[in-house]
C-alpha cells in the first residue's frame, strides 16, 4: 500500500546526524535574520531617541543668529534671524510680505525678485544678515497709496499675466530693467528679463508692458 509524504521543499536531506542538528534551513535562516534585524532597528530607534535626540535638539537651538536692521518699503525694520535665513524667508515668514513668491528656491525662476538698493536680486539666494542698512523694495512697496506704479498699470493694460504667480517678480525685474536702461528694443528687454520665467507663456505681453512703461519715462 502506497503512502503520500508531505515534505518541506526548503529542507535539505541530512548527510549525517551532526549536520542535521546544526545546519539551518533557508527558512529558519530567514526567520532568524528577520528577528535579529527587527531588534537592531528597534534598538537603534530607542537609542537614537534617548541619546542622539538630545544632541540634535541642542544643536538646533544653538544655531547662530544675528540682529539685522534694514528698510523695507520705506519702513525701518529690525529683526533677529538665523544666519541662514534668506531675504525671501525674512520677507515672507518674519515680515508677512508674501507678495514675493517662492518658486524654485534656487535662483532659476525669478519669482522672488526684489530690489535691494535699487538693484534686482533673487531674494531666495540673498542672505538676510548681509543686508544691514540696505533698502529693500518688494511688490507691496511699488504703489503710492491707490495709485499703481506705471509698470503695474501697464501689466493690466497689456493683460500681461494669467495665474499671476510670477507677476510680482516680473514687475520688480521690469522696474530694474527700465532703470538700468536695457529697453532699447524688444530683443534687449527679452535678454535682460530672461531670468524671469512665466509658466503661462505671457512673454510677448510682458515685453509690451515694459516697452509701454519705458516709453513714458
Amino acid at each position: 500500500m502506497s503512502s503520500t509524504e508531505f515534505t518541506d521543499p526548503d529542507a535539505q536531506p541530512p548527510t549525517d546526524s551532526t549536520e542535521s542538528l546544526t545546519a539551518p534551513t533557508r527558512r529558519t535562516f530567514i526567520a532568524t535574520s528577520t528577528a535579529v534585524g527587527g531588534a537592531v532597528v528597534v534598538a537603534g530607534t530607542i537609542g537614537g531617541t534617548l541619546l542622539a535626540g538630545g544632541e540634535d535638539v541642542a544643536a538646533a537651538e544653538a544655531a547662530p543668529a544675528s540682529r539685522v536692521s534694514l528698510t523695507v518699503n520705506g519702513t525701518r525694520r529690525t529683526v533677529t534671524v538665523d544666519n541662514r535665513t534668506s531675504l525671501l524667508d525674512l520677507l515672507r515668514e518674519h515680515l508677512d510680505l508674501t507678495g514675493s513668491k517662492k518658486g524654485c528656491n534656487a535662483g532659476a525662476c525669478g519669482a522672488c525678485t526684489v530690489l535691494v538698493d535699487g538693484q534686482r536680486v533673487n531674494s531666495c539666494l540673498t542672505l538676510a544678515v548681509r543686508l544691514e542698512g540696505a533698502e529693500v523694495t518688494t511688490i507691496e512697496g511699488l504703489a503710492k497709496g491707490d495709485r499703481l506704479h506705471p509698470l503695474q498699470q501697464a501689466f493690466i493694460d497689456e493683460d500681461a499675466f494669467q495665474c499671476g504667480y510670477c507677476t510680482p517678480g516680473q514687475i520688480l525685474s521690469g522696474v530694474g530693467c527700465i532703470k538700468e536702461g536695457h529697453t532699447d528694443s524688444p530683443e534687449e528687454i527679452r535678454e535682460w528679463m530672461s531670468g524671469n520665467i512665466c509658466r503661462c507663456g505671457c512673454y510677448v505681453k510682458i515685453v509690451r508692458a515694459v516697452e509701454q512703461t519705458a516709453g513714458r519715462k
